[in-house]
């Protein structure tokens, strides 16, 4: 026998098949929903359950995941583009933190999680939309990646204790205030 031949990874058929849904969600919604109050909360209640139902390494997949939807599709506003590549990192910014920080408590994980990736985007939209937009277009532009991100945030984390809750979902980790 080849003491080299490689083995095929096992699959988790339950964790790839959370993950489709998940993606699916992600990849719909901003097709579906052209209005940021809505589509901000259903894609940041999809990234918290990626983390809690498929770990924070599947749910960094599905984070990117909504900007290429809505950039493929040509739904993002053309002076948002070039935000395309800080919204993926401040997405991840938001799975990693609340990762990190669900065994402190899932609501100081959201609230962290939601208060870092607005930080990211404010300070990321105004340098880049100064760069490259007059400064009253700019400051509208970066408005929208501003304060409406924590809502929408921790709208999602809302939404998602709530699904969780719904599924009777347990994890200790997420128990504490």
């Amino acid at each position: 026998m080849n003491s080299s031949a490689k083995t095929i990874p096992k699959i988790n058929i339950n964790t790839l098949a959370k993950s489709a849904v998940l993606l699916s969600v992600a990849f719909f919604a901003p097709m579906v929903f052209h209005i940021q109050w809505v589509t901000g909360p259903i894609v940041n209640a999809t990234l918290f359950l990626a983390v809690a139902l498929v770990g924070g390494r599947n749910a960094l997949l599905i984070g990117i995941i909504p900007s290429v939807a809505a950039l493929s599709t040509g739904l993002l506003p053309a002076p948002l583009v070039p935000m395309v590549p800080f919204i993926m990192i401040s997405n991840a910014i938001l799975i990693t933190i609340f990762d990190w920080l669900k065994e402190s408590g899932y609501w100081r994980g959201v609230i962290v999680a939601a208060s870092v990736k607005f930080l990211f985007l404010y300070f990321s939209a105004a340098a880049v939309m100064n760069l490259i937009f007059r400064e009253d277009l700019a400051i509208k532009i970066s408005q929208m990646l501003s304060w409406p991100q924590f809502f929408t945030a921790v709208l999602g984390g809302m939404i998602a204790w709530m699904i969780l809750s719904g599924l009777n979902y347990r994890d200790d980790r997420f128990s504490k205030p």
